[in-house]
Parts: structure tokens; sequence; C-alpha cells
């Protein structure tokens, strides 16, 4: 019976992959019109907070719309606060640096910041969350434009008018001293709005670590002027952030409630172009297919990811066609370069893997 299983299971992943990879036709399009098969139709999730896997404490919390903070990444913007309470956080290239997209649902962050502008790659980034809440500083009247245009709900700081719990902390400098809070910005959710689906599956219990997870001491990750070292620790069962200063000093990247954590890391290698409504900024390609690595229970997982289309999520395929699933709990999704990882195995000194050239 179990092998006949295993069997099935392995047809129903075939077949998606067949499917998506057809739909994809050659990847990096960003065409919503693509057909898709969800593989949350065929492999349930578990069940909890749909963001997280963790079992449910709060259902008016787990009932509410997904809201979605663009947060500073810029030097003087540290220590952030709410990194480590957002269920999601996408790291992006944007020009010089990287920004935060952190997607808040089970749990808040009063206050949450610095924030700063949207890019037009959030939209695509962002448009399987179910119309999420989209708390921003603000940006040039093109990317304005066409986030009204999107599925996101706009609470920025102009459109919200006074509600979002916007202020300006007297002890930092503009433009990296914005802050709102959740609990205001979730009060101007629209009638109607609903809670995120599940963005990734998550293992039980039951689920044993895949035969294609390799043991490692962390990663490096090279993006856009910004090196950033994810170290296992299993201690805490979390991968920890450090980051290079500007001297090129590996040092733990601290929010306003200790070191940035987080159960999982995602690696997704996409291909950047320049936005149409911004020359200045990168647009990552986050639909097609790609390749990429899983960072989760002490391990690294190469994968294929797999985006039918920007209303779905992102599907997570190892080299035995095998769904993977994260370990419930926060993930980090890192929009990287391709082949700007390099993996620090246990019992090597990191400083002596270099950070991959990009």
């Amino acid at each position: 019976m179990l092998k006949s299983h295993r069997t099935l299971v392995r047809l129903t992943v075939a077949t998606v992959l067949v499917s998506i990879l057809a739909a994809c036709g050659g990847g990096g399009s960003s065409s919503d019109t693509t057909a898709w098969v969800d593989p949350l139709t065929t492999t349930p999730p578990v069940p909890g907070y749909p963001l997280t896997g963790l079992p449910i404490t709060d259902q008016a919390a787990a009932s509410r719309v997904a809201l979605a903070v663009k947060i500073d990444n810029h030097p003087a913007s540290r220590p952030q606060t709410g990194l480590n309470k957002a269920d999601i956080v996408f790291e992006e290239n944007v020009e010089s640096l990287t920004r935060f997209a952190a997607v808040f649902h089970s749990q808040g962050s009063d206050p949450v910041g610095p924030i700063r502008s949207g890019r037009t790659q959030d939209i695509d980034i962002l448009k399987s969350f179910s119309q999420p809440l989209f708390a921003w500083s603000g940006g040039n009247y093109r990317v304005t434009k066409v986030v009204n245009a999107s599925d996101m709900v706009n609470v920025g700081y102009s459109a919200s008018r006074g509600k979002g719990g916007y202020y300006r902390e007297k002890t930092m400098k503009a433009p990296h001293n914005l802050y709102a809070k959740t609990s205001n910005l979730w009060t101007l959710a629209p009638a109607g709005a609903v809670a995120p689906k599940p963005q990734f599956l998550f293992r039980s219990d039951s689920d044993a670590k895949p035969s294609t997870s390799t043991a490692i001491d962390g990663a490096k990750v090279s993006m856009y002027n910004v090196r950033v070292y994810w170290k296992w620790d299993a201690a805490s069962g979390n991968f920890l952030r450090s980051s290079e200063n500007t001297k090129r000093v590996l040092e733990p990247h601290m929010a306003d409630d200790g070191q940035i954590n987080t159960k999982n890391v995602v690696v997704l290698y996409v291909t950047y172009v320049r936005s149409k409504a911004d020359r200045k900024s990168p647009n990552a390609l986050t639909t097609g297919k790609g390749t990429g690595f899983v960072l989760t229970d002490g391990g690294i997982i190469p994968i294929t990811w797999l985006r039918g289309n920007a209303k779905v999520p992102f599907t997570l395929i190892d080299a035995n066609n095998q769904y993977v699933r994260l370990t419930p709990g926060r993930t980090w999704v890192e929009l990287a370069w391709k082949n700007s990882l390099a993996p620090v195995a246990p019992g090597i000194d990191p400083a002596k893997v270099p950070f991959p050239a990009v």
C-alpha cells in the first residue's frame, strides 16, 4: 500500500510538473492568462495559519487579509522593526541596495518600519496573497498609477489619509524614519477582504526530511550591494541572518527584537529587467520557471521553482520531482540573481567561503 501511495504521489507531481512547464513556455513571462495546476488541490496543506502552517491560536487573525509593508534596508534604517514578526519576507534587489516586502498575517507589529517606497515588481510578487493591503511611503506617479490599478489595496502614507498610524521617528533621519502600525493599517481593509491562500506546503510531524536535503552550516547569498549569510542555529531551529558592513565584515543583522531569524530561507533565482514605469528600478520576473534552493531544518535542497502566473504561489520541486515542504514557521524569500548562493558545509569556516560574484 505504501509503495502504491508513493507511486501515486510521484505521478501526481509529475503530472503537475508537466502542466506547469507547458503553461510556462520558456519562463520569464508576467502574463496572468497562463493555465496552471495548483498543487494544493492535490496535496492539501497542513492545517494552521495559511502563511506559516503553525497552529491557529487567534481565529480573527487567521481570517483577516494579508498586509504587505515595504521596509527599508539602507544601513541608516537599522535596526528595523517588525521583520521578526512577518510571516513571509521577500528581499528584492532595488537600485544599489535591497528592500523588504514583509507580509503580516498571523501577527502584527506596532510599530513597523522604516517604511519606504514600492516598486512595480511588488505587484507580481504579492498578487498571490488575495488582494493584500499594501503599506508604502509612495512612489513616482507612474508607479503609483500601476499600484492603484493592481489587485493590491493601497494603504500607503498618502492613501491612508492619516488613518494608517504613520509617523516620523524623531531619533532617525529622513527618509529612513517613516513608521506605521499594523493594527491601524488592518482597519483600512475593504469590506469583503479575505485571508490569503497558503503560499507554501509545510511538513507535518510525520514527514521525514527529503533525501535531497544536504546538511549545511549556512549559505551566503549575494544581492545588490548586500551580502547575506544565513547561518543554521540548531539550538533555536532557525537560520540567523548576518550581512556585511561597509568594511566587508560580517555582522549580525539586528531587528528591534534581536537578530533576524527564520525557519526557512527560499532562494529563487530570477531574471531582473528594467521597470517600464521606472527605468532606474530593477524589475524581477517572478513568473515562469527557474532554479534555486530551499534552506530548512539545517539542510539545503536544490529546487526548480514554477509559477504559471502571478495570481498563484510558487511551486517548489526537488530533484526527485517531489514537492518541497517547509518547516512550519516564518519564511524569507531571496529574489536573487542566478548562481548567487554559496553553501557553507558543516565544520567549514564561513570566512573561507567567498560570496559569489554577481
